[in-house]
């Protein structure tokens, strides 16, 4: 659709996150969110060109300046944390009509101004994310996956030996094909 538009090849995107409201407490929820990011990663490799973080809480910012040294130099490269909602910095590489709404605002500086009601969109409650999350349960829960060329595993904390992952990755295959009849050539 871009390259079409600008009559050029587009590769890469970049990703503006909004930490409003991170709390410690939140960071259950950041599993969700890595998980999100694998997927993506794996889908689309080197798509993402960089990751920019705002209205990040004092707390990340400490923790930004611990970790960002024992990052490899290319990652570092990839993720830019910005003061504020970041909306001069970005409105350097994007169109004002291609800012997150979250940066538009006047007053979204920091997290200091966060909110709790439906307009985050980052919100786990809101309407999106609901609708998301039932829609990713009633696919992951339907039994013709395999035929659609995916599948959904419950993968539990990896052990030291790593053992455990394999043996519920083989079973899930094992139930699969009890269940359809077959892994539709898909060893075990």
């Amino acid at each position: 659709m871009l390259t079409e538009k600008f009559g050029r090849p587009i590769t890469t995107c970049v990703k503006v996150l909004d930490m409003t409201g991170l709390k410690l407490s939140a960071l259950s929820q950041m599993k969700m969110l890595s998980s999100i990011s694998t997927v993506d990663d794996l889908n689309y490799p080197e798509k993402s060109e960089t990751y920019y973080i705002v209205n990040v809480p004092y707390i990340f910012s400490a923790c930004w300046k611990v970790v960002k040294p024992l990052l490899q130099e290319r990652t570092k490269k990839k993720v830019k944390v910005l003061s504020g909602c970041g909306r001069d910095e970005l409105l350097k590489i994007m169109d004002y009509s291609a800012l997150p709404h979250f940066c538009r605002r006047e007053g979204s500086g920091s997290s200091k101004h966060s909110s709790s009601n439906a307009d985050d969109c980052f919100s786990p409650d809101h309407p999106f994310h609901k609708e998301l999350y039932e829609l990713t349960n009633q696919q992951s829960s339907h039994k013709e996956l395999l035929k659609m060329g995916s599948l959904h595993v419950s993968i539990p904390e990896p052990d030291p030996n790593d053992a455990k992952i394999v043996e519920v990755i083989q079973a899930e295959f094992h139930k699969m094909g009890e269940q359809n009849g077959s892994t539709n050539g898909h060893k075990v």
